[in-house]
């Protein structure tokens, strides 16, 4: 995934825990039998503002929740608890110290992905970022951000290599990566840089949480011949599944229950195509290559 792109979805893409209040502020509404129009007096906004809050699509300032909970009925515990987790919601994610880097938009997706329990990933043309080492890393980024400063590639590159991080966490989520054989002969930074990237994947297919699948070039035409795309589900049972994807001129963050469906359907039949042993005969053959 590049965090070059621009976002052609959303101004504002969901945080997990804006989600999360969101959806409760909602279903706290809808069970105090409260309208969108009384909702939206009690603030003095519009309508179409109460409906954004709720679908995270801007942040949720403290004192906008206290009044919506006012306004719904609820007790002084309750909106305090309420408020606590707003401001949870508003603090920045420890990625907001690469923020110079890092696009406002993508950050929803280093979000969404440090808060997901699943990750279902489609690369066709790079190992995906989670998987990547430091040099093919490097290589891949200087390509997609040609007139970087040496520091701001770094910058970058350890950006990268930190959200990695998940993967070793006691709560890791499950990572499942479909990756096109293209990847591999992609050559990045050189047959030495190829050939770690190679053995990294064999590292980690090992581990218990993480499955890594190569549909090789005899599957032919399929399903997923398209762009890369990321599936999150969270723990969180108000979250609804989110799927990010890129196009050429941008990237979008989709929830609506068909589009992720259509996603997760793509990325189950890919999987079909290859199987772990063929995955990693594979790997294994074009490690050989590159030394």
């Amino acid at each position: 995934m590049s965090e070059g792109r621009s976002n052609a979805g959303s101004a504002s893409a969901p945080t997990v825990l804006r989600m999360i209040l969101g959806r409760r502020l909602q279903e706290r509404r809808q069970g105090a039998g409260v309208s969108l129009d009384d909702a939206a007096r009690a603030l003095r906004v519009t309508p179409l503002t109460i409906r954004r809050l709720e679908k995270a699509e801007v942040a949720l300032k403290p004192l906008y929740v206290e009044k919506l909970l006012e306004t719904y009925g609820a007790d002084r515990q309750e909106r305090d608890e309420f408020v606590a987790f707003a401001e949870r919601a508003n603090e920045p994610g420890w990625w907001h110290t690469y923020r110079d880097v890092l696009p406002t938009w993508f950050s929803a997706y280093v979000s969404l992905e440090t808060g997901a329990k699943t990750l279902r990933t489609y690369e066709p043309h790079y190992t995906t970022g989670l998987l990547q080492t430091r040099e093919y890393a490097r290589h891949v980024l200087s390509g997609g951000f040609p007139n970087d400063s040496d520091e701001d590639l770094e910058r970058r590159v350890n950006l990268r290599l930190r959200r990695q991080a998940l993967l070793e966490r006691s709560d890791a989520p499950t990572l499942w990566v479909v990756m096109e054989e293209a990847v591999l002969h992609r050559v990045v930074g050189g047959p030495e840089v190829m050939r770690e990237q190679i053995e990294r994947l064999l590292e980690v297919s090992e581990l218990q949480h993480v499955s890594v699948d190569i549909v090789p070039f005899t599957a032919g035409a399929h399903v997923g011949a398209c762009a890369p795309f990321t599936y999150f589900r969270f723990a969180e049972p108000e979250l609804p599944d989110v799927v990010y994807t890129e196009i050429l001129s941008g990237a979008m963050y989709l929830d609506q229950r068909s589009d992720v469906v259509a996603h997760l359907e793509a990325h189950s039949r890919m999987s079909l195509l290859t199987s772990d042993a063929h995955s990693r005969a594979l790997l294994n053959r074009m490690r050989k290559e590159y030394s």
